[in-house]
């Protein structure tokens, strides 16, 4: 009896794969667009991923610089990537594709699936999970508070542990948005208790398998390898790059890799509906509200807005030395996909400029420009007033001594230090110094009892007892806000640190 197997002659597969990277390799070329990756073509440099989809089909695609820079391996529209927080869309789909089996509601109170998260008094929605108004101190900034490292392995249990120590949220739930990435590692969780199997299981056998996305997946095993994955660089002060790449192995946040052509068949359910339905893309992409009624840029992982007069849905990623950007003009079945292994790469940006490409006489005039918010005014601190108060020796000596979190589990270190006070270091509960980038800092003086460290910008506020001594501080980190201090001993301040 004949075989029904389909042949699979390694020389056939060969031949396959030759002739679809000749295909890729004679398309018509695109100077305007390929401009604008011209940096990236450099001898020895990371770079990006592109693919233009119009109408359910890729019209443009291409890969430039190297996706392995120690064995010279270039990038293809084929090379997988780490996307960061534009997985964000996928957990956001996973639990709607829940909802629609009746496992959970949007409207349900988180601890009907997360007991050990603190009862603060008020109810916390997974709906407040999805769209960032939960008030929950981003997980992400408590790790590094706490001095664990992007290469550092971290699991579902240290994420969830840390923010289940948490005493106080930013804000009331629904009364303000903050993005956090606990929330959607959070729903990782959620979708594991709620479906009984990882979001990595769920996404692929209800996302990934029936849209054909083959080369896609929530790597949740450090250990794991992916076919043609880029590693990630950041370029070194001194020239050449150095490895960024990530061991955490939560999900939810991020984690999802993938190639710019297995996100097209995401990008085109948007229109066909064929996972989930018109009612999940309508929900999906529905835009949050505070409970004040003013209605935010956000849906459930996914933003919502303009450009250039044109709607547009969007969500980028950035994680380790990997940069991405799913750009899609809805109303004009329109996309680009850009995705990149070096910490410079603006995604964003690129995928706007290739978007005039194609989309420009479309497109109202150019806006004008608008200063971008340094990172402290983009996460509500102020930077320092010009008239900073002046401190002598002594004062300075005042605040030095050691601190601990008990919601982090560490002792912050503080210091005096060529005449300036310093935070030093993190020691763990271990009593032994953690490693951290932002060791030996100076705080700079910016009102009473009030210190800002530049980079990161990390804002102190000490306390003091009825006889007037320090006796703690409170740390104000970007996503996470009012971390307290206690002061548990003093150190000399005479000599140097």
């Amino acid at each position: 009896m004949p075989s029904t197997r389909p042949f699979s002659h390694p020389l056939a597969a060969g031949l396959f794969l030759a002739a679809a990277a000749l295909a890729w390799a004679q398309q018509a070329e695109n100077p305007a667009v390929d401009q604008a990756f011209g940096d990236f073509t450099k001898p020895g440099s990371p770079g990006c991923a592109l693919a233009v989809f119009r109408g359910g089909k890729i019209i443009y695609e291409k890969g430039y610089g190297l996706a392995n820079l120690e064995q010279n391996v270039p990038i293809t529209p084929q090379t997988a990537f780490d996307i960061g927080s534009t997985s964000k869309q996928f957990t956001a789909a996973s639990i709607l594709l829940l909802e629609k089996q009746g496992k959970l509601s949007v409207r349900d109170d988180i601890h009907k699936f997360l007991p050990e998260i603190p009862d603060y008094g008020a109810p916390i929605t997974i709906l407040n999970l999805l769209n960032h108004t939960s008030g929950l101190r981003d997980y992400l900034t408590l790790f590094s508070l706490a001095g664990i490292n992007l290469d550092s392995v971290t699991t579902d249990d240290d994420a969830l542990a840390i923010i289940a120590r948490q005493k106080k949220l930013n804000f009331p739930p629904g009364s303000e948005y903050l993005y956090s990435n606990s929330g959607y590692f959070l729903l990782s969780v959620i979708v594991k208790r709620a479906s009984g199997e990882s979001l990595r299981d769920f996404a692929q056998e209800n996302i990934f398998t029936p849209l054909g996305m083959t080369h896609t997946q929530y790597r949740d095993d450090h250990t794991s390898l992916i076919p043609n994955r880029a590693l990630a660089y950041d370029a070194k002060d001194t020239g050449g790059y150095e490895l960024d790449v990530s061991y955490f192995e939560q999900t939810g946040d991020g984690a999802v890799h993938t190639t710019v052509e297995d996100l097209q068949r995401w990008d085109e359910n948007f229109y066909s509906a064929q996972i989930g339905g018109k009612e999940f893309l309508a929900e999906i992409q529905e835009p949050g509200k505070l409970t004040s009624g003013k209605t935010l840029d956000y849906a459930k992982g996914l933003g919502i807005g303009t450009y250039r007069g044109l709607r547009v849905v969007s969500h980028g990623g950035s994680w380790g030395g990997y940069r991405a950007q799913l750009l899609r003009f809805p109303d004009q079945h329109f996309s680009v996909a850009c995705l990149c292994n070096t910490g410079n790469a603006d995604t964003s940006a690129l995928a706007r400029s290739v978007a005039e490409s194609y989309l420009g006489p479309q497109m109202a005039a150019q806006e004008p420009a608008k200063a971008a918010p340094s990172p402290s005014a983009a996460q509500g601190d102020a930077a320092p007033a010009a008239d900073s108060p002046k401190l002598s020796a002594g004062q300075l000596a005042a605040y030095v001594g050691d601190y601990w979190s008990e919601e982090m589990r560490v002792t912050y270190r503080i210091a005096i230090h060529e005449g300036g006070l310093v935070f030093q270091e993190i020691i763990g509960p271990d009593l032994v110094p953690r490693p951290a980038r932002f060791s030996h800092r100076e705080l700079q003086p910016t009102a009473t009892d009030e210190f800002r460290m530049a980079r990161p910008r990390w804002t102190f506020r000490f306390s003091r007892d009825a006889a007037q001594s320090v006796n703690g501080f409170t740390l104000d980190a970007g996503r996470t806000q009012g971390m307290a201090f206690v002061r548990t001993g003093s150190r000399p301040p005479a000599g140097e640190m």
